[in-house]
């Protein structure tokens, strides 16, 4: 790609709204919000979108200040380095002049929108002296004809953690991964249906250029489809056909997995512990026309009636596997809350894989790129692993020597371990 040109196109805002108000400003403040409730109160992007988008009543700027956000977030080491080189004295990362720097830039370097619109709807979220820096450092940057790296820098602790753990051609790999959002993976409901359009990589699956509106795809109404990256498809798979047997989906929402494993055949009971969560996977099997008994319980109270056939347990973790799709946790995932979500990892599994009939399996997975939540749970377990095959795996994947799987991210693949268990 000609870094000269923009990766993405934005439309220019123009006049004025309300009472004088700057036509977009509104979009830029809500960015500017986002990206304080992730860099300084360690939130998710996600669930921070309804309160900082307040206001906001226009679909489409919804959608810019989250697309600005999230773009902040993919470059933020290298949108920090350019502020850097044009100022005497670096600012402190957490005052609100470097952030309107970042998303002025975003726009400007990223989302195609001209400079001049980018600074005019950036300056109203400063005043004093700080509005006066960011129109001197902007000013400055643009002049010299600054230019984002085609591969994003990743964040210094996020480097030393990966390069320890996987080596440098997986930290390049991953680097490549953030460079752009990912492809649209589809989910087939039949993995028969030929009607579905798409690059198959595997049985049941589809991938179609980003971009696309999912609920305007022909099949969306009728449920012949769900959004689930490859590598979130693959532990269902590891299960087999259900032939109509029980199996329990432990953290269910949003249920990705749960109609996966639906339309496998297996009866599928899943557990879910957020009300909120438990609404969207209704939806889901409602528009999908797949069923499962759903159970409101914690994991760590709850137990099934009798003994299962199987088990999925996808577990509470730091999601750093899907950094691609949501680059937020680079920002805001730290030792500390590995440590915790492995120790909570390592009892929620001691205590589901009690659950299982003597002849059962427990799939257990994570999407995080942390040993500690994936080889180092399962080391500690003392579980026997009921080791997975090549010809189990898709894209030419291969399962460790220990058995289990590891799947260290690449565009357009997210970061996953999964390991299958027996009960004894």
């Amino acid at each position: 790609m000609d870094k000269s040109e923009p990766k993405r196109t934005n439309a220019t805002p123009q006049g004025s709204g309300p009472e004088g108000e700057i036509a977009g400003a509104r979009a830029r403040a809500a960015a500017l919000r986002l990206i304080d409730a992730v860099l300084r109160q360690g939130q998710r992007l996600d669930s921070s979108v309804i309160h900082a988008t307040r206001g906001v009543t226009r679909p489409e700027d919804r959608a810019l200040a989250i697309a600005i956000a999230t773009e902040v977030l993919r470059h933020l080491p290298d949108l920090d380095a350019l502020i850097d080189s044009a100022t005497e004295k670096p600012l402190p990362h957490d005052v609100k002049a470097r952030s309107v720097l970042r998303l002025a830039l975003v726009q400007a370097l990223i989302l195609g929108t001209p400079p001049h619109a980018a600074i005019a709807t950036a300056l109203p979220l400063v005043l004093g002296g700080p509005r006066r820096l960011v129109h001197g450092v902007f000013g400055t940057l643009t002049r010299r004809g600054a230019l984002l790296p085609e591969i994003p820098t990743l964040p210094a602790e996020v480097v030393e953690r990966w390069t320890k753990a996987w080596g440098l051609e997986a930290l390049e790999n991953a680097a490549r991964a953030i460079a752009a959002p990912p492809p649209l993976d589809l989910a087939l409901r039949d993995p028969a249906d030929d009607r579905i359009e798409g690059e198959q990589l595997a049985p049941g699956h589809r991938r179609l250029p980003r971009g696309l509106s999912v609920t305007a795809l022909p099949g969306y109404e009728d449920g012949r489809f769900w959004v689930q990256n490859i590598a979130a498809q693959i532990p269902v798979k590891l299960l087999g056909a259900g032939n109509g047997r029980t199996v329990l989906d432990l953290c269910a929402a949003p249920g990705g997995k749960t109609m996966q494993l639906a339309a496998a055949g297996w009866n599928v009971i899943a557990v879910e512990q957020h009300s909120g969560r438990i609404q969207r996977l209704r939806e889901n099997l409602e528009r999908t026309k797949l069923t499962a008994e759903i159970v409101e319980a914690d994991v760590m109270k709850w137990e099934p009636a009798a003994p299962v056939d199987a088990i999925l347990l996808d577990a509470p973790c730091t999601a750093t596997g899907i950094f691609a799709r949501h680059p937020d946790v680079l920002h805001r995932i730290g030792d500390k809350d590995i440590a915790s979500l492995s120790a909570l990892q390592g009892r929620m599994l001691a205590r589901a894989i009690q659950w299982l009939k003597p002849d059962g399996r427990l799939v257990y997975a994570t999407c995080s790129m942390e040993p500690e939540e994936g080889e180092q749970v399962i080391a500690k377990s003392g579980l026997t692993v009921d080791p997975v095959s090549a010809n189990e795996l898709p894209l030419g994947l291969t399962p460790a020597p220990e058995g289990w799987v590891r799947i260290l991210p690449r565009p357009g693949l997210d970061g996953f371990f999964m390991a299958r268990l027996k009960p004894f």
